[in-house]
């Protein structure tokens, strides 16, 4: 039976470049989406294209009865859990401090933090070996705005990435003798559509010449972050965050 991977925000970017290459690493794949259910349902004919296995679910990860769904759904459709990837988040357009309101700081962090710990614990209840589980591994999406500030841009997205950064090395220690290995990823300037979401579509191009590689990243190149460490080379590996950021 193949390993079965739940990829949160799965439809487009970093999740949809995840999909693909965990389907041919030879993970069966769920491709989680929120309300674009013709962008998902592309993933998922990407990945049967190549020969793999994926079904598309829609659930709202800032939603726990969503949640609860979605986990119940993968383990009906495609078997039990054995990996997950906390990609689901978003951001609002580019402010200051000064400018923002209770409202966009609770969508913000109900989404990014209150998402991730919500399908970190049902992934957990679904894998430790302490509940009967196989084991497995969580990769948690942070962003190397948790390190930078995003200063005059979206201070409130880097904080939610902070929080993530902290949901990681907590929940790698709280699990690791339960044959569940918990890291993150935090990747740069990644050619994207969030930028998008942020009011500047060029923010990659703007900003490429700060990088010390000279250029903005491809979601390929977290994709292929992400699967090492879900992989069996990095069996030894928890708690860790690796940049994938071209040294900004």
């Amino acid at each position: 039976m193949n390993p079965v991977l739940l990829i949160t925000g799965g439809s487009r970017g970093i999740g949809a470049a995840t999909a693909l290459l965990a389907a041919q690493r030879g993970h069966a794949v769920a491709v989680n989406y929120r309300q674009d259910a013709a962008a998902a349902q592309q993933t998922v004919l990407a990945v049967e294209r190549s020969g793999g296995q994926a079904v598309a679910i829609q659930a709202d990860v800032s939603s726990e009865s969503d949640v609860e769904r979605m986990f119940r759904e993968v383990a009906q459709q495609l078997g039990p859990l054995t990996a997950l990837v906390n990609n689901a988040g978003i951001l609002e357009q580019q402010t200051r401090v000064e400018h923002l309101d209770a409202a966009r700081l609770r969508r913000i962090f109900e989404t990014n933090v209150i998402g991730s710990f919500l399908c970190a614990r049902e992934a957990v209840r679904c894998m430790s070996t302490r509940r009967g589980g196989q084991g497995g591994a969580i990769v948690n999406v942070s962003s190397r705005a948790a390190v930078l500030g995003s200063a005059g841009e979206y201070v409130d997205y880097a904080a939610s990435k902070g929080a993530i950064d902290t949901l990681t090395v907590g929940l790698a220690h709280e699990v690791a003798g339960e044959g569940i290995r918990v890291n993150g990823v935090r990747p740069g300037l990644i050619t994207t559509e969030m930028h998008a979401s942020g009011g500047e579509a060029g923010r990659v191009a703007r900003l490429s010449a700060g990088v010390p590689l000279g250029r903005g990243g491809e979601p390929e190149e977290v994709a292929r972050a992400i699967l090492w460490l879900l992989s069996d080379e990095a069996s030894y590996t928890t708690g860790a965050i690796l940049d994938v950021s071209g040294g900004r």
